[in-house]
């Protein structure tokens, strides 16, 4: 078990190592935008809205999943990777446990694919550290409570031998 999770934390680690030298620039952004509204076809709205995906901003990962969803809906051919480029603003947005359930969407129908399980072990992993320090959090909470009742319960046994 030990090893399973030292290997879950090592991809998710090379993951978002990958993920950060991967990110798009303003440029290109633009550049994409750009050919998104002149061309108005689905392989460049899916050029701009993959790039999006890979953002450092909230609001461009947001669009980006509802561009990403919306040409799923519509029936786009390369599903699985406007499903892929949700999971990936997903999981940049924090929404770990949304983005695994895309993964696994992707891992029904592809279950070779090596980008999806990379993502998907980074998302459990991403997870299991937020509930990690969530625990974290309440023992800490915890013992400051019990150390404020040890206070007061030792001034009130003062005053009350006075």
């Amino acid at each position: 078990m030990g090893e399973t999770k030292a290997t879950q934390k090592e991809v998710r680690d090379e993951w978002e190592r990958k993920l950060a030298l991967s990110a798009p620039s303003r440029e290109l952004l633009e550049e994409l935008a750009l050919a998104c509204a002149k061309e108005d076809s689905p392989l460049a709205t899916f050029q701009y809205a993959f790039a999006l995906s890979k953002s450092s901003q909230a609001s461009e990962l947001r669009y980006a999943v509802s561009i990403l969803d919306g040409l799923v809906k519509d029936g786009y051919e390369h599903q699985v990777d406007c499903m892929y480029g949700s999971a990936t603003a997903l999981y940049l947005l924090g929404d770990h446990k949304e983005a695994r359930a895309r993964c696994e969407a992707i891992l029904r129908t592809q279950p070779s694919a090596r980008f999806a399980k990379e993502l998907h072990l980074a998302s459990i992993e991403a997870e299991e550290d937020k509930k990690r320090e969530q625990l974290k959090t309440a023992a800490l909470g915890s013992v400051g409570a019990a150390a404020a009742i040890g206070v007061v319960a030792g001034i009130a046994s003062l005053l009350l031998k006075k």
